[in-house]
């Protein structure tokens, strides 16, 4: 089974993150989700956490630095998740479904189990 190269940003603003829940029809649908993506062919993991971002919550945003990496092999395939820490370059607001969550609360929401150890981290 090939490995799918997923960007992730995780944007921070005010002591909050930008969230979001998978809609219905999806794999892991319901749960809560950074905005991000598959990576393109041609295109680096943090031009797609960028791209991702701008046309997940309609927010321009700047990668500031990868955050982790993580393998992770669900029901449905394999993926490698590349994590960036990101700043909003505007006062846009997101598009629903993504808002911003202060970080304390991050651990309260079910988010997919490949992205535990970033909500332990960040939360």
């Amino acid at each position: 089974m090939q490995t799918t190269l997923v960007a992730v940003a995780i944007v921070e603003h005010d002591s909050a993150v930008l969230v979001g829940r998978r809609p219905a029809g999806v794999p892991l649908a319901g749960l809560w989700e950074f905005p991000g993506g598959k990576v393109r062919a041609g295109e680096t993991p943090a031009e797609a956490a960028r791209r991702e971002c701008l046309e997940e919550t309609g927010l321009a945003v700047e990668v500031l630095e990868s955050y982790r990496v993580v393998d992770h092999r669900y029901a449905h395939g394999d993926v490698q998740l590349h994590f960036f820490r990101c700043r909003k370059l505007d006062d846009s607001r997101p598009q629903e479904p993504f808002c911003w969550v202060p970080r304390a609360e991050l651990g309260g929401l079910e988010f997919p189990a490949a992205n535990a150890e970033v909500i332990a981290s960040l939360a």
